[in-house]
This record gives structure tokens, C-alpha cells and sequence, in this order.
């Protein structure tokens, strides 16, 4: 009889069961070498004894770890929280832990997943920045890997993302329909493609009458407030800003100064975190489809983690919402 005083063990099962250690093993791990009336002795050993197989020990044993690497920018962005969240749903009903981790900077991206792949079966990588050949590098890794939020040719990884220019376009007619001309772009990384994306589509709204100019900022409050003078000096009617963080900082900003908002200046974001609709005033933004990306994104390395290969999904939509931040250009 086992004593209840110390942890139930493999060996215990074995001797309960009447096999051998390695037949426990064997059908602990789902194989299905074992004859059926074996494996229901191993079974009804492992009820009756309360047996709870050691995680760490089976990775060792099986190569499967059942955890996920999701490496990211920034654990501070609430954007990515409703992605992982979305993310992690999955995971917890398909067996898997998450492993959440930021890089510091660029340089230090695919370093990071390098370190995390040993720990993993499988590796999401959210809004990298990385250039092509760290993300070919990465590609060429047996480690089963996604990009999410970003789309690049010539990079043999599956992909999903959204389509940030048509939804950045739209914006941008939002603002030239209130007779917006003059607008400055608060840019986000050069290194980020949905930066790249968002001026691709600010430009381009030049044939709806727009005359835009960017500015160097972030995703971030901080620099969205610091960058708002230098957006001031080329006199424009509205900001249009990376992201929500940095639209809230460049109105925190424009406060400063008395300027108000939309009154004296428009101010628009991106992403639509839970903190745009209740900001002073609610933001104009476009709403990413966050928790659809991230359950996407967990349906395409399940595909992987089986050995399959998923095909390449469309860009997923995003739409414009009209809120207090932006009105009329004022003359």
C-alpha cells in the first residue's frame, strides 16, 4: 500500500498495474504499442492511486514540453494583452501553457527567441521588428513559429495580420470629409511593418486632398507627448497618430498648451484599447480586430504543432470610429 504521506510515483503505478515502468511511460504518452487490457490496468492504477505524471519529466521523456513561446515588444501595451488573452483561450483548451516574454530592443528580438525556443514546442511572435534575414534565420529553426501582426515576402513563416492600410486610408477620408488638409503622422518604429503600413496609407491620402508630414515618435504615451511641438511647428489641423497611447499623449500635450481638442486640433489613434472610448475626449481610432488575431494566430501554430501546414489567410479588416477627438478643421 503507498503511503499517503509522500508523492505517488511512476514506480507505484507499475507495481499497482502488475507492468513495467516503461509500459507506464508508454501509455501515459498516448502511444498505442501497448495491448488494451494493459493499458486499462495502467489506467485504473493511475485513478485509484490519484497519480499526476511529473510535466517536466514527460518534456524530457516525449520532446513535448506543451508550452508556447509568445515573445513581444512591450508587456505594457494593452493591445497586446487582448491578443495574448485570445491567444491563451486556446491554448488552455488544447493543453498548452504560455510562455510570455518582451525584447528590449530590435537588436535584441530574435535573440530572445533563439533563448525561448529550447523551453517551447511552439513560438508566437508578435509585431516584430526584426529585419529579413533574422526572421529567415528564425524560419529555418524546427520550432513550429507564427508571425502575428505582421506580413513580409519572402519569409517561409506562416503569417496573419491586418489590413492596416484600407483601414488607415479610411481614417485619413474621415478627416479630409471635416476639410482637414494639413496633418502630421506621429510615426511609430521605422523597423515596424504596421508603421510602414499606416504611412503607406497616410501618403497615399494625398488624392483625397491631404498633405501630410511625419514626425518621429512611438507606440508609446510618453513619446506621442514629446513629439507633439515638433508636430505643431509645420502648422498642421490634426495629428494622426501611430497608435492610441500616442494619440493620448499628444492630447495630454495639446492640454498643456491650451490648445483644444478637436476644437483647435483633431487627434486620431490606432487600435481602439479599452482606454480610447473613456479618454477626455474619446478617441477617434480604428478598431483592431485583436481577439480575432490572436485566436487566428493560435488556430495557424496548432495546424503547425500537428505537423501541417496552414494556408496564407487574408489580412484581417479593421473599421473607423467616429469619436469626440476629431471635428471641422478650424480655419
Amino acid at each position: 500500500m503507498v503511503s499517503e504521506q509522500r508523492r505517488v510515483t511512476i514506480r507505484d503505478v507499475a507495481d499497482a498495474a502488475g507492468v513495467s515502468v516503461a509500459t507506464v511511460s508508454r501509455v501515459m504518452s498516448g502511444s498505442t504499442s501497448v495491448n488494451s487490457e494493459m493499458a486499462d490496468r495502467v489506467r485504473q492504477a493511475t485513478s485509484d492511486l490519484g497519480y499526476q505524471p511529473n510535466g517536466a519529466a514527460q518534456g524530457l521523456a516525449s520532446g513535448m514540453h506543451h508550452c508556447v513561446g509568445v515573445v513581444l515588444p512591450d508587456l505594457s501595451n494593452p493591445y497586446f494583452y487582448d491578443i495574448i488573452k485570445a491567444t491563451s483561450v486556446g491554448a488552455t483548451r488544447d493543453g498548452y501553457r504560455m510562455l510570455v516574454t518582451e525584447w528590449e530592443s530590435p537588436g535584441d528580438e530574435l535573440g530572445t527567441c533563439l533563448d525561448v525556443l529550447p523551453r517551447v514546442d511552439g513560438l508566437l511572435v508578435l509585431s516584430s521588428r526584426m529585419d529579413l534575414e533574422s526572421l529567415r534565420h528564425l524560419a529555418s529553426r524546427t520550432v513550429p513559429t507564427v508571425l502575428v501582426n505582421r506580413v513580409e515576402l519572402g519569409v517561409d513563416l506562416p503569417m496573419v495580420g491586418v489590413d492596416n492600410f484600407s483601414a488607415m486610408l479610411s481614417l485619413c477620408q474621415h478627416l479630409a470629409s471635416l476639410g482637414h488638409r494639413r496633418v502630421v503622422y506621429l510615426a511609430g518604429s521605422p523597423s515596424a511593418w504596421q508603421n510602414r503600413e499606416r504611412w503607406r496609407a497616410v501618403e497615399q491620402a494625398r488624392i483625397l486632398g491631404l498633405d501630410p508630414v511625419m514626425v518621429a515618435a512611438d507606440a508609446t504615451i510618453a513619446a506621442g507627448f514629446a513629439a507633439t511641438d515638433e508636430a505643431l511647428s509645420h502648422d498642421p489641423t490634426a495629428l494622426i497618430a501611430f497608435n492610441d497611447l500616442a494619440a493620448l499623449g499628444a492630447i495630454a500635450r495639446l492640454r498643456e498648451l491650451g490648445i483644444r481638442t478637436p476644437e483647435d486640433m483633431s487627434v486620431t489613434g490606432f487600435d481602439d484599447i479599452a482606454m480610447a472610448q473613456y479618454a477626455d475626449p474619446a478617441l477617434t481610432t480604428i478598431v483592431s480586430p485583436k481577439e480575432e488575431l490572436g485566436a487566428q494566430a493560435w488556430s495557424m501554430l496548432v495546424s503547425r504543432l500537428s505537423g501541417k501546414r496552414p494556408e496564407q489567410p487574408p489580412l484581417l479588416s479593421a473599421a473607423v470610429v467616429h469619436r469626440a477627438s476629431t471635428g471641422p478643421a478650424k480655419a
